[in-house]
């Protein structure tokens, strides 16, 4: 008995290290994200925009994707995810802070109320049951988790992300780290196949090279966008098979453990919060009727969630929790120690 608890106190302090080495070097893998993006939007408009038929058309649409790649990484940089202990309102900042020019320059319009789509009409918001932390003591809403590398509670908790954006993944800032991917995927395809003349010139090692970007440096960065357009595009497809039925990754692996246990009493489990496809996408990029309107998503503009984190649009039915689970079945933070 004494073993195994050394060696989990082992595996515990090497967690707690490695958590410590993460959230320090987060910053440096920020910096070379910013580098290596910027090295591949400067080579591509360097080397292969000028190459493009109808420039007048070609550059501005290749200049918005750019600018919507490094205004979503920004916002899903400075955003905060929505911590528990704040006092969070939909723009993301405590309702202390008064709502400043940069503000309201930079976060989308929202439509009137009563015009828009009809997404969500009929699904009214459902009060989140609440409890408390065990561990920073915080009142937590459900869909909160407690983050051990923030040691702070996060409104619908994803992940901590230290590789690319050293911070959680939330309610305040998950639209702009998906769409991030989904631009990032679109750069990388581009320069991919419109890069593709270039790079092979470059193998070929030729002796004229009227471009400013090295030769070296531009297959260095072709390389890279390989690499990165796989792996993201990997991540972004289960993200969005996730945002498709209504759940984040935490809650994937809890609704898995809730599908046995609801089995082997015979019945079926219900996510409450699923309320389809179609609304699930609508409900988390706020495409919602009170919400912004949808060509939002093709601008650089800062958006908001459809909610506080503290009350959730529910399927009809399951209005108070979870079909086939009871409550205190439900798994929490406190049984990772």
């Amino acid at each position: 008995m004494w073993l195994t608890r050394a060696v989990f106190r082992c595996f515990k302090c090497f967690e707690r290290t490695a958590d410590r080495v993460t959230g320090a070097v987060g910053p440096l893998f920020i910096g070379i994200a910013v580098v290596l993006i910027g090295i591949g939007i400067f080579s591509f408009f360097d080397i292969i925009a000028p190459t493009l038929r109808w420039p007048i058309i070609t550059t501005p649409i290749c200049a918005l994707i750019a600018l919507n790649t490094l205004a979503n990484y920004y916002w899903a940089i400075t955003v905060p995810p929505g911590f528990a202990d704040d006092d969070f309102r939909l723009s993301g900042y405590k309702r202390s802070a008064p709502v400043g020019r940069w503000e309201r320059w930079t976060t989308a319009p929202v439509r009137v109320q009563g015009h828009g789509s009809d997404f969500i009409r009929g699904h009214e918001l459902e009060p989140a049951r609440t409890g408390r932390c065990q561990k920073c003591g915080s009142i937590k809403p459900e869909r909160t988790h407690h983050c051990r590398i923030c040691k702070r509670c996060v409104l619908k908790y994803d992940h901590h992300c230290p590789v690319r954006i050293n911070q959680c993944v939330g309610i305040g800032n998950e639209r702009h780290f998906i769409l991030f991917m989904a631009y990032l995927i679109v750069c990388c395809g581009f320069l991919l196949v419109l890069g593709l003349p270039p790079a092979w010139e470059v193998i070929g090692m030729p002796y004229h090279w009227p471009h400013r970007t090295p030769q070296v440096m531009f297959l260095l960065i072709y390389i890279v966008a390989i690499a990165l357009g796989i792996a993201v595009s990997a991540m972004l497809s289960w993200h969005l098979y996730l945002i498709g039925r209504g759940q984040t990754s935490v809650e994937n692996h809890d609704f898995s453990q809730y599908k046995k246990v609801a089995a082997s009493r015979g019945q079926t489990f219900v996510n409450s919060y699923d309320l389809g496809i179609r609304r699930n996408f609508a409900l988390f990029f706020n495409l919602t009727p009170t919400g912004h309107p949808w060509w939002v998503l093709l601008t650089p503009f800062r958006t908001k969630p459809y909610t506080n984190g503290h009350a959730w649009a529910r399927r009809h039915g399951f209005e108070s929790g979870h079909g086939g689970i009871r409550e205190e079945e439900e798994l929490t933070d406190d049984e990772e120690d």
